[in-house]
């Protein structure tokens, strides 16, 4: 009987070692499937967060690219009124206070367009580039260089690289 009861007791042992067994097998098994879970939801996170970034960043250079566009449409209209500003200051007068007040606010003109990153293309003495200039006539020079400008009409303007207005200009040979 003491046997019977020890074999049984083994019995019991042994399964409840098979139970434990299963139990440690299957909860190595859901720790393995929720690491692999939580794999996957950590990798979709940084692809999600790595789009929101690239996001941002796009909106912010549309919002740029925005802003220059309609900045450099209302330079480009008021780009004449500089013109006529610069015309007046170089007519002579008797009235020297006169004149002051006119090279003042041509001053206060140029420097407000500075501040807006607006730029004189350079042009007299320059090579001839399309992107910069527009070429309105030519002359035959042999002093001067291939494709230098010998005279500008009107001057140009960009900002950054963006060109607002090309500069009018004459080209040599």
């Amino acid at each position: 009987m003491a046997e019977d009861i020890k074999q049984k007791n083994n019995e019991k042992d042994q399964q409840e070692e098979v139970q434990e067994t299963k139990k440690v097998t299957s909860e190595k098994e859901d720790l393995k499937q929720i690491k692999a879970e939580l794999e996957d939801i950590t990798d979709r996170y940084k692809r999600v967060l790595a789009e929101f970034e690239n996001s941002k960043k796009r909106n912010q250079k549309e919002r740029e690219n925005l802003y220059n566009s309609i900045l450099s449409d209302i330079i480009e209209m008021i780009l004449p009124i500089l013109d006529n500003l610069e015309n007046a200051a170089k007519v002579e007068t008797k009235d020297e206070e006169y004149k002051k007040g006119i090279e003042l606010v041509l001053k206060q003109f140029q420097d407000t367009l500075k501040s807006k990153g607006v730029e004189e293309i350079k042009a007299l003495g320059e090579t001839f580039d399309p992107e910069l200039h527009e070429a309105v006539s030519s002359v035959q020079d042999p002093e001067k260089k291939e494709k230098e400008i010998v005279q500008e009409y009107r001057k140009g303007y960009k900002i950054g690289t963006k060109v607002i207005r090309h500069s009018m200009v004459v080209v040599a040979n």
